[in-house]
């Protein structure tokens, strides 16, 4: 039986085509905020990175009213290291919208998310975002839409899926491209008549997968998820198991407290019945891919498995001369800990105990699953110390095989050309190129570790016009060598103050990181060599006075002023033997061997 009052739908979409912007209107229109109530633009990126990023990070929970239908909305995150969240959240819903941008069109991300959502056999509402784009090309955005539902092998039902024309900003919808809307009736309306409710079993015994987890202060962990059977009240008994591990004695529990999601918030129920997605508190140690089920009952449900991940980086313990000085958590249990409570919330990470009880691998989806990860934990207090990233090998029929990316990327006409002579020397390969208007948009199959450190030198190349994205596409063979980085460093060669004096001295040397009256050690590097080689520069050298003048000696000396490098410029700056020390108030490049002997000699065993 069919839940007629109940939706249950995920917005998917590539990064910065607009559905937490849609989100927000879609809860304005649907009755959430008083009249006279102070709104925040993308008010579902709560969280202060992705404010400040201005991407969705986590997916979250909301719903809105129509008539007298309740639809529940998972407003999802579009950048391709998040695709974890993504993957899990599609078990909840029924039904996807998915957002196109009316200029950019269908992006590697948009890719990977339909794939999955036609995989589990959800019903496809196209929206076609951003119709008041001067740049917009609706018609063949359309196309390029048809042609991705055929390239996926999707069925005559979700290759026949309803289209619709919206401007998120504006808060509009339309049944077609040349008739402007005036609200959001219409995207409402196909939700309600398209999108089938929730099968409900409310006699059947209780039975509920966890897609995600929240963490509260007060009550620990909260499980989220949609009810597939049966029907839940406050304080009942309940049993949780795990599909993967068939042999485990199911836990026993009670569920201390319900929620259901009601606009931005969530409201306490004594009683949630199948179909529902509901939030659970007062199961210690609940993970997400357990069913929750009564007791007398016990039927694990089917986890989807989530793609494993491709990059990973050591995350140790500081050990600089600076150590301790600025954290409030340095210890290696205290990073352990910290380490492994991330994969209860993140399902794509995966941390591993290596050797040294100082270090663990953290292994996840991309560079920017990581970097948010260590930028969280520096907001934090955490004081650690990272290596440069490096993917993960696979042996596949023998065959060491590495993870291949599929790169998209829109750049003015004239800058493709050094565009594609820097993908070729990072062994890849060319699928396709199409010109849109005055730029040029073109496909490549690029190894991930080709991809280190490109996105500064991309941006150079296309004067900052240029837009990149990229998703993981398949294992394959080796593809060769690739030259990390043709820069060398700048390495400071005693502890100490910079002063203006050294630093003049050493900016002839190359680019500096630091200005004057910065604390160094030796070991640390303070800028960039154009030369491939590390060069030891004194930054804390003074002027030795004398009593004796010369013509020109006290002339002011005039410092380049220094380039201060990001926490995604730092990661892709370290060389193999170079480490990033993250602490709550700074990021330090540094030498693995900070000695300048010990190096020395290191370099000529190695030649």
């Amino acid at each position: 039986m069919q839940n007629t009052k109940l939706r249950n739908v995920a917005i998917i979409a590539h990064v910065d085509h607009g559905k937490t912007t849609l989100v927000d209107e879609m809860l304005k229109q649907g009755g959430i905020y008083r009249d006279n109530q102070a709104t925040v633009e993308r008010v579902m990126d709560s969280g202060d990175l992705e404010r400040e990023r201005g991407i969705t990070i986590l997916a979250k929970n909301t719903a809105v009213h129509y008539k007298d239908v309740k639809i529940n909305i998972v407003d999802t995150p579009g950048h391709a290291d998040f695709g974890g969240e993504v993957e899990r959240i599609l078990k909840m819903v029924n039904g996807v919208i998915l957002l196109v941008d009316a200029a950019e069109g269908p992006m590697p991300q948009t890719r990977f998310v339909l794939s999955k959502a036609l995989e589990l056999g959800h019903k496809v509402i196209v929206v076609v975002n951003k119709i008041d784009r001067p740049d917009q090309r609706i018609h063949e955005v359309m196309d390029e839409v048809l042609e991705l539902l055929l390239d996926l092998n999707a069925t005559d039902e979700q290759f026949e899926s309803p289209t619709l024309f919206c401007s998120g900003r504006q808060g509009t919808a339309s049944y077609s491209p040349d008739v402007p809307g005036t609200d959001l009736t219409p995207l409402f309306e196909t939700i309600v008549n398209y999108i089938p409710g929730p099968e409900s079993d409310d006699e059947g015994p209780f039975q509920m997968l966890v897609s995600s987890i929240d963490y509260n202060e007060f009550v620990g962990r909260i499980a989220i998820g949609r009810i597939e059977r049966g029907t839940i009240k406050q304080n009942q008994e309940i049993a949780v198991c795990n599909y993967h591990d068939p042999d485990a004695p199911a836990q026993k529990a009670k569920a201390v407290s319900l929620y259901q999601f009601d606009g931005l918030g969530r409201v306490p129920v004594t009683e949630a019945t199948s179909g529902n997605i509901i939030a659970m508190s007062g199961i210690g140690d609940i993970t997400i891919g357990d069913t929750i089920c009564a007791p007398d009952c016990v039927e694990p449900i089917e986890f989807v498995k989530i793609s494993a991940p491709t990059i990973e980086m050591t995350f140790s313990v500081n050990d600089s001369p600076f150590a301790g000085r600025e954290g409030k958590f340095v210890t290696s249990r205290q990073l352990r800990d910290r380490l492994f409570r991330e994969t209860l919330k993140d399902v794509s990470l995966r941390v591993s105990e290596t050797d040294s009880t100082d270090a663990f691998n953290v292994a996840g989806r991309g560079e920017m699953s990581l970097s948010i990860l260590i930028e969280t934990m520096r907001r934090e207090g955490y004081e650690f110390q990272v290596s440069p990233p490096r993917v993960l090998f696979r042996e596949i029929d023998g065959r060491k095989c590495e993870p291949i990316e599929r790169l998209v990327v829109d750049v003015p006409a004239d800058a493709i050309g050094s565009v594609i002579e820097a993908i070729g020397r990072r062994k890849g390969d060319l699928l396709d190129m199409n010109p849109v208007g005055e730029r040029m948009k073109a496909q490549f199959l690029v190894p991930s570790r080709g991809l280190f450190g490109y996105r500064n030198e991309f941006l150079t190349a296309t004067k900052g016009e240029g837009i990149m994205a990229s998703v993981f596409e398949n294992y394959a063979p080796m593809k060769g060598e690739i030259a990390r980085r043709n820069t060398g460093s700048l390495v400071a060669f005693e502890t100490g103050e910079a002063v203006t004096y050294g630093l003049f001295n050493a900016q002839e040397r190359g680019t500096l990181f630091i200005g004057a009256g910065v604390p160094v050690y030796g070991g640390m590097i303070v800028g960039e060599c154009p030369k491939q080689e590390d060069i030891s520069v004194n930054v804390c050298k003074k002027k030795q006075l004398t009593n004796m003048r010369a013509a020109g000696s006290d002339d002011a000396l005039r410092l380049v002023t220094p380039r201060t490098l990001s926490l995604e410029q730092c990661l892709e700056f370290l060389a193999d033997d170079e480490l990033l020390e993250v602490t709550p108030e700074n990021l330090r490049l540094r030498k693995r061997v900070l000695d300048h002997g010990d190096r020395m000699r290191i370099a000529s065993k190695k030649k």
